[in-house]
C-alpha cells in the first residue's frame, strides 16, 4: 500500500476472520499458527500481550519516532483482535460503540460511564452480590 494510502473499510473484519479461522475450535494448530498458540494459552496470556505492545506504542510515541508508532499500534490493534475472538466478540462491537459515542464530549461520557457503574453496583448489592 502506497504511503496515505487508506485501506478498505472491512480491513479489520477481513483480519477478524482470519484470527477466527484460526482458533484452536476452528482447526487451528498452535504448533503452525501464532494465534493458535496464544489463543491456546488463554486470556491471561492474550491480556500480556497487549499490555506489551501497548508499552512499545508508548515508547515509539515518546520517541516520536513515526513509523515505529504505526508499527506499533499495528501490533498492538491486532493483538485486540485477538482478544475480542477470545471473548467472542467482533470488531463490529468495538465499532458501534465508537458510533453510539460519536457527538458525546469526552467529558459526558466519562460521566455517563461513572453514572452506569454506580447504577450497575447499586443493582448487584440489591440482589446480594458483591459490588
Amino acid at each position: 500500500m502506497s504511503p496515505g494510502a487508506i485501506p478498505e473499510p472491512d480491513t479489520l473484519s477481513r483480519l477478524a476472520a482470519v484470527i477466527a479461522s484460526r482458533c484452536p475450535e476452528a482447526g487451528g494448530d498452535p504448533e503452525k499458527s501464532y494465534v493458535a498458540r496464544l489463543l491456546s494459552k488463554g486470556p491471561d496470556a492474550i491480556l500480556k500481550k497487549i499490555g506489551e505492545e501497548a508499552t512499545e506504542v508508548v515508547i515509539a510515541a515518546k520517541d516520536a519516532d513515526r513509523p515505529k508508532i504505526v508499527a506499533e499500534m499495528a501490533d498492538l490493534w491486532f493483538h485486540c483482535l485477538v482478544a475480542l475472538q477470545a471473548y467472542d466478540l467482533h470488531p463490529q462491537d468495538v465499532l458501534a460503540e465508537l458510533a453510539r459515542r460519536e457527538g458525546l464530549s469526552g467529558l459526558e461520557e466519562f460521566a455517563l460511564r461513572k453514572v452506569r457503574l454506580r447504577e450497575a453496583e447499586a443493582a448487584s448489592v440489591a440482589e446480594g452480590k458483591p459490588p
